[in-house]
Order: structure tokens, then C-alpha cells, then sequence
């Protein structure tokens, strides 16, 4: 039984909570942190954790958490990180990782010498829709993949965490590493260039991008994100013989697979449903017991090199805003 610590008592980490206390045979809610102690308890009190503290560092010094979410604006990803490592724990970091490769890698190279797990959670990465929608590809159901787009957008200009440069807010680090991903678990990272701009807020976070990466062999992928309006959030494969339609990048819903012909249009040939599930959350929380049970230092979902390629994909698109 995996027992963790989750640091951040705010929405995502109540998400989170509702699918662990429903993994009762493979975790246990062992204990929350807030800067509030009042919120840590009613938190507590919500979800059945054992242990309710007002700092982060109490809940750093507790010796029965095995395993630390960080779940916390981005902007504090690395420092508590660093200090859950420090303090001898595995620690699953929620996407983004950090705010930039540099401190990605020195977050990465503390958990490997200090030999505990760190995994970023990325859960597209952990779901089984990833390996449905690769074997499709695999299997040459719509012929050699040329072309992705991908687009995730959110009503969230509202929200604090979002909008403030000083939590490292903006749609980069919190949307579009989405499609990055998405079309890297496709299209890998052999890449030639990326162009990118994007429209600034009044705060002087990127409020919507648009990507556009080229590969080595030819391959081109187009994404986009916004945190003004909800999308259709879908990413399209394009492929020589046909494409594949996948409802929802952030949580895939269902993925459809269409003919390229051309009279009298394209034809519905498969519609996937994903396999059912507590949330989507779940799939990252297992592979993380599995690591650690294993010995394992990373999971092969999010491997520590992946991360980091994300990362640094996301420090050239920042420099792109820039030109």
C-alpha cells in the first residue's frame, strides 16, 4: 500500500483525491498540506487523510508518506520538489514540471542521486488510449503519419494561478503542453524547427499560442491553446490513407478513425470508446507504485529524458514569443 502526502489543497488536488480514495487496494490517503491549516483539515476531514498540515514541511517530515504529489502553482514546482527529495520521498510532480529545462534538470539529477522515484504527471502519457491510438498507427490503419493538430482551450482567465507571471501562469505550462506531448507520443522529437507567437494579457502571460513545429523527415504538426474559450480540444492524425479524430487530447473520450476518400468524402470506419475509468488519474498513480515497488527511478510512461525534451521545447516556444 503506497501511502502519500499530497502538497496543495486547492481544486486539482480535490480531483486527484476523488479517484485515490476510490484505489483503496493500492494507495492510502495518508496525509495533506496547506499554508491554511483551517483548509488542510477540511480537506482532510473531505477525503478521509490521516493528517492535516498547516506547512509544507510538516508534511515533508512526516516519516509515514512514502510518496509526495506536488500540486501547487508552477512557479513552486521546483523548490518543494527539491525539498520532498531532500527529505527522502518519491514525488510525483504535476505538469508542467517546472518553469524551465535548467531546473528541470537539477530537479531530475537530485532524485537520481538521491535514488528515489520523480515522474512528472502528464497523465496522457500514463492512459491506455496513448498505446490504442500508437498501435493504430503501427498497424498502418491510415498509412504514414505527415501531419497533427491539436488544439486545447479553457475558459480560465479568471483564475489567478493562470494570469499571474509571479506563479509562472500563462497557456504555456498549463495547456500547451498538452498537444506538445500529444504529437511528440506520435511524431517523436526529431525535431528540425518550431515558430511560435502567441497574444499577450494585460498581466503579461501568453493568454493563446500557436505552435508550429517541422521535423527532419518531413513531418509537420499545428497546435494551439487559449485560456479565453472552450475548444473542441481535438487532435487530428493525419495520415497518407486516412486520419484519426481523437475527442479530447486532455482526457480522450473517443477515437475515430476515417478513410481519405475522396468521393463523396471521408468515411467513418472505426469509432474506439477508451476503456472506462475512475478519472484518468489513476493510470499515473499505478505506474508510480509499480516504480517504486520495482526500484524504479522513473516511469516508462514520462521517462526522465522525455520530460526534459518537453521542457526544452517550451523554453524555444518562450523564446519565439520574444522575436
Amino acid at each position: 500500500m503506497l501511502k502519500i502526502g499530497v502538497i496543495g489543497a486547492g481544486w486539482m488536488g480535490r480531483l486527484m483525491s476523488d479517484t485515490l480514495i476510490q484505489m483503496k487496494d493500492v494507495v492510502e490517503c495518508t496525509a495533506v498540506a496547506s499554508r491554511d491549516l483551517e483548509r488542510a483539515e477540511s480537506f482532510a476531514k473531505d477525503y478521509g487523510y490521516k493528517r492535516a498540515y498547516g506547512s509544507y514541511d510538516e508534511l515533508l517530515a512526516d516519516p509515514e508518506v512514502e510518496l509526495v504529489y506536488i500540486v501547487i502553482p508552477h512557479s513552486h514546482h521546483h523548490q518543494w520538489t527539491i525539498k520532498a527529495l531532500n527529505a527522502g520521498k518519491h514525488v510525483l510532480c504535476e505538469k508542467a514540471f517546472a518553469e524551465n529545462e535548467e531546473q528541470a534538470r537539477e530537479m531530475i539529477q537530485l532524485a537520481r542521486e538521491k535514488k528515489l522515484l520523480l515522474t512528472e504527471a502528464i497523465w496522457t502519457r500514463y492512459m491506455p488510449s496513448r498505446k490504442m491510438i500508437n498501435d493504430l498507427i503501427a498497424a498502418g490503419t491510415i498509412g504514414e503519419v505527415m501531419t497533427i493538430s491539436a488544439n486545447l482551450g479553457y475558459h480560465i482567465d479568471m483564475n489567478e494561478r493562470i494570469i499571474r507571471p509571479e506563479l509562472a501562469g500563462g497557456a504555456l505550462l498549463d495547456l500547451t503542453v498538452y498537444p506538445l506531448n500529444f504529437v511528440s507520443m506520435i511524431l517523436g522529437d526529431d525535431i528540425e524547427s518550431i515558430d511560435a507567437f502567441c497574444v499577450m494579457t494585460e498581466t503579461g502571460v501568453d493568454g493563446q499560442d500557436n505552435v508550429a513545429i517541422r521535423y527532419r523527415d518531413g513531418k509537420m504538426a499545428h497546435l494551439f491553446t487559449s485560456i479565453y474559450t472552450l475548444t473542441d480540444r481535438r487532435g487530428m492524425i493525419y495520415g497518407r490513407d486516412g486520419f484519426i479524430e481523437v475527442q479530447n487530447i486532455n482526457n480522450p473520450e473517443v477515437i475515430r478513425v476515417w478513410s481519405n476518400d475522396k468521393e463523396p468524402g471521408p468515411r467513418l470506419l472505426q469509432e474506439i470508446p477508451v476503456p472506462k475509468q475512475i478519472s484518468g488519474y489513476e493510470y499515473e498513480i499505478e505506474a508510480c507504485a509499480r516504480a517504486i515497488a520495482a526500484g524504479e527511478l522513473e516511469c516508462p510512461e514520462m521517462p526522465h529524458e522525455e520530460t526534459l525534451e518537453i521542457m526544452r521545447q517550451m523554453d524555444l516556444i518562450r523564446a519565439r514569443f520574444q522575436d
